[in-house]
């Protein structure tokens, strides 16, 4: 990634949980030009718990997941598998998502909101990076 993300959601879904085959996904939510690749990616299609679908791209060796595009966001945002970081140290979740499903021995104590479901992200993202995805999905004008 060229710069920081523009929040970093940890999924505690059922969706995410057997996606990933753990307790949950951390993801880092930024902007598809903002990220680097040396190499290719396979793109797969494959349903999510939205109905919309989503586009995992996988290294084409050992078929890790380094990001997921959901529904109608195609590929202008992408959700970075922040395990796939060289540091992924550096990238904790700035919020636990859709806690209502988390596995029970998951203890939460990092101090950040706990949604049981998902959220408004007018409400917890930081000015500039409503800004960034403002920039990228214009508002609606009525």
């Amino acid at each position: 990634m060229t710069s920081k993300p523009m929040f970093v959601h940890c999924c505690h879904c059922r969706w995410c949980q057997r996606e990933t085959g753990t307790a949950f996904a951390l993801n880092a939510l930024i902007e598809a030009d903002r990220v680097e690749v040396k190499g290719e990616v396979e793109l797969v299609d494959t349903p999510s718990n939205s109905g919309k679908g989503q586009v995992i791209a996988r290294c084409p060796k050992c078929q890790i997941a380094l990001w997921s595009n959901y529904g109608a966001a195609g590929d202008k945002l992408r959700f970075v598998r922040v395990g796939t970081l060289d540091e992924p140290d550096r990238l904790p979740p700035d919020i636990h998502i859709f806690t209502s499903s988390k596995q029970p021995w998951v203890k939460l104590a990092d101090g950040k909101p706990v949604m049981p479901e998902y959220y408004k992200s007018s409400e917890h993202w930081p000015k500039e990076s409503l800004e960034r995805r403002a920039k990228i999905f214009p508002p609606k004008k009525a």
